[in-house]
């Protein structure tokens, strides 16, 4: 399993797995942004945006993205409902299994978890895992705090790369997130969601030590418009 991370501040991720574009809850437009949204676009392929729920900050530029480029989405079935009234095409789906989008991004399917959060009324808040060609490669949180399903999560799945909010206030804190990871049991967690808004000002380097010196994974402090290639 291969696939290439880059981070775009806040809760937005780029991924690319089998030549393929996929971008992870789109505010590209975000304070910690590395770069415009134009500038996003020329740079990297988007074949499918995914959406954990309703709130601007995560939504973000899901639409512009998706009107220039023709990506497709995968989000829950009433921000889909809504996403295909504006003449958007994707895929909607609900907390379960893996939904098959191999159609759209080879190899991939997507599973969405609980999330303890809240989405307007745009359906329930999801987390996402992220499976290439079967392989549990990488959990997106989404906006959570901690709730005890994750235990299961990481029993059936233990995808190999987390991604945790750690900025508190809206979210799990880093304590919140340190006692997520021990229940992931993923090799590497990268922090996500602090530093965005005084509100949610953490230090990451505090929840990659906290996280280490309990043998608990490895954590990568990923700075916006930063990129990592992971092969499992």
């Amino acid at each position: 399993m291969k696939f290439k991370l880059t981070y775009l501040g806040h809760s937005a991720f780029h991924v690319e797995y089998n030549g393929k574009g996929i971008v992870i809850d789109p505010w590209i437009e975000n304070p910690l942004s590395p770069m415009s949204l134009d500038q996003f676009l020329d740079k990297f392929p988007v074949d499918l945006v995914v959406i954990t729920h309703a709130h601007e900050d995560h939504i973000g530029n899901a639409e512009e993205i998706m009107r220039r480029t023709g990506a497709k989405f995968f989000a829950i079935h009433e921000i889909f409902v809504d996403l295909t009234k504006k003449g958007f095409e994707g895929v909607g789906a609900n907390i379960g299994g893996p939904a098959n989008l191999s159609s759209i991004v080879p190899g991939l399917s997507i599973a969405m978890t609980p999330a303890t959060h809240s989405s307007y009324d745009k359906g329930v808040p999801t987390g996402v895992i992220l499976f290439f060609d079967g392989e549990a490669g990488l959990y997106h949180a989404g906006d959570t705090g901690l709730f005890a399903e994750m235990q299961f999560i990481g029993e059936l799945y233990a995808p190999k790369v987390a991604l945790l909010p750690i900025g508190g206030h809206y979210t799990m804190d880093i304590t919140q997130a340190v006692y997520a990871t021990k229940m992931l049991k993923p090799k590497v967690v990268v922090p996500m969601h602090y530093d965005t808004f005084p509100p949610i000002k953490a230090d990451p380097n505090e929840f990659k030590k906290r996280v280490e010196s309990e043998g608990l994974a490895q954590v990568r402090v990923m700075r916006p418009g930063e990129t990592e290639v992971f092969e499992f």
